[in-house]
């Protein structure tokens, strides 16, 4: 499986994504710099990952969205090629009008920095087919922006179409407001494509890979991934 990992000015999860990737597939990724225009032959799966890029001036991933490397993405995510944008990657991949929405700054405006449960709402997609339906994860956050927005056409196709990846929850799963670290509309923490081929999420699966990290909740993501 041949991988990569976009470095924009202000990403800070790069090498987490990379050395989860190299931890589930055995192999390195490939670290793009986002001034770059071509993407290497034969990739599998492209990563954006969280941080701030460019400081999150103007709007959250407004400017990475317009970076060279882009352009490449998005053609070789119209070839099918998978696409996962985590955090700041999701802001981008939105921007980017890779996914429909907008990540807004948090109702309660302030940095939210802990864990969060997680509900798989679809199996059907390379991202999530090794969960169960309904599972309950446990995945880290950290983001000022990740309160999820999209007009009520926007929301209902995504909803009528099963492109909900993931939702904030309760440990049993339940969706609530208490739940919802961020506002985002339907307790939405990711979503997919038409194409169910670019997933964007605000949690990091990244982070939850090792024992050593007090749980492995995220590896199946990218074990998931490895078996499409």
């Amino acid at each position: 499986m041949k991988t990569a990992v976009v470095v924009f000015p202000g990403t800070n999860r790069e090498r987490d994504a990379a050395t989860a990737l190299k931890a589930v597939t055995g192999t390195a990724a490939h670290m793009l710099w986002h001034g770059d225009s071509e993407l290497p032959q034969g990739l599998d799966l492209v990563v954006l990952p969280g941080g701030f890029s460019y400081g999150d001036y103007l709007r959250c991933g407004a400017m990475a969205a317009r970076s060279p490397i882009m352009s490449a993405i998005k053609q070789a995510a119209e070839r099918g090629v998978k696409v996962l944008g985590i955090c700041n990657g999701f802001q981008i991949l939105c921007e980017s009008g890779l996914l429909p929405g907008v990540l807004q700054h948090n109702v309660r405006p302030k940095f939210r920095c802990h864990t969060v449960n997680l509900r798989v709402e679809t199996t059907n997609s390379s991202f999530t087919n090794l969960y169960a339906q309904g599972q309950v994860i446990n995945v880290p956050i950290a983001h000022g922006e990740g309160n999820y927005f999209a007009d009520a056409q926007t929301l209902s196709q995504l909803e009528g179409d099963d492109r909900v990846a993931f939702r904030y929850c309760t440990d049993a799963g339940d969706i609530t407001v208490q739940a919802n670290p961020n506002g985002a509309l339907n307790n939405i923490a990711g979503i997919l494509n038409a194409q169910r081929n670019v997933l964007g999420m605000m949690p990091h699966p990244e982070n939850h890979i090792f024992a050593e990290q007090g749980c492995v909740d995220g590896k199946a993501l990218f074990e998931s991934i490895l078996a499409a």
